[in-house]
């Protein structure tokens, strides 16, 4: 996870660590529709002024988001400024230390489901397809704008970028790259052939599309990502 991102999504989760904060959050995201803050302020038993300063800095930290809208229906002069309206913003915010990527692994496997009901593809074999399909992306974005690497040592620290994006935590050793965290992790005790494959697929794409001496293999060991990258 890039610093800027984990930045954000903390400061996002910090800001509900407020009560009248987290109050106001939970009010305006049970309600069926945006809320005004009258209407805020009233549900969780505060001063207008207080609900005003926290619902806008739930906006700041993109929690909510604002719409402005005149709640009598009037249109026309003197039908009086439209409110500001509040509700809950649509995208995610979520923080996991080692950091997880259960929605990429979601997403790889719904796209392997699609193509084994679709192609009649073995489950596996079309999972280990979609992960290459992702890791050859990554490869391409790390690669992209940059010219060819003359020494293998530039094209590792281009593989180490685009994997540190999924949390891999790469590190490099001697000419060899670990993975000190697996993004999976909690799936790939329950399913080790399955998230293994689903790794060493990613890994391999990523690096085939960075340079070809780079060989990544499975070496399991707990504590870390089954697939270590050896430069040859």
């Amino acid at each position: 996870m890039a610093e800027g991102d984990f930045a954000d999504r903390v400061a996002g989760v910090a800001a509900l660590a407020e009560p009248v904060r987290r109050d106001l959050y939970l009010f305006v995201a049970a309600q069926p529709g945006p809320v005004g803050r009258d209407q805020a302020a009233a549900g969780v038993g505060v001063a207008r002024h207080t609900a005003k300063f926290h619902l806008d800095k739930l906006v700041e930290e993109g929690l909510l988001v604002t719409e402005f809208r005149r709640l009598t229906g009037r249109q026309g002069p003197g039908a009086g400024r439209p409110a500001k309206l509040y509700r809950r913003a649509p995208g995610e915010v979520a923080v996991s230390l080692p950091e997880r990527r259960y929605d990429l692994a979601g997403r790889l496997m719904a796209v392997a489901i699609d193509e084994a009901s679709g192609a009649g593809t073995p489950v596996r074999e079309a999972l280990d397809k979609a992960a290459a399909s992702f890791g050859a992306s990554l490869g391409e974005q790390a690669r992209a704008g940059r010219p060819p690497p003359r020494s293998v040592d530039g094209s590792i620290g281009g593989l180490c970028t685009a994997l540190a994006t999924c949390g891999y935590e790469p590190r490099v050793d001697t000419g060899v790259v670990t993975l000190r965290n697996c993004p999976f992790d909690a799936l790939a005790r329950e399913h080790t052939d399955l998230v293994c494959g689903m790794n060493l697929a990613l890994v391999t794409a990523a690096a085939d599309r960075l340079d070809e001496r780079l060989a990544p293999r499975l070496d399991p060991d707990p504590g870390r990502c089954c697939v270590v990258v050896d430069a040859r």
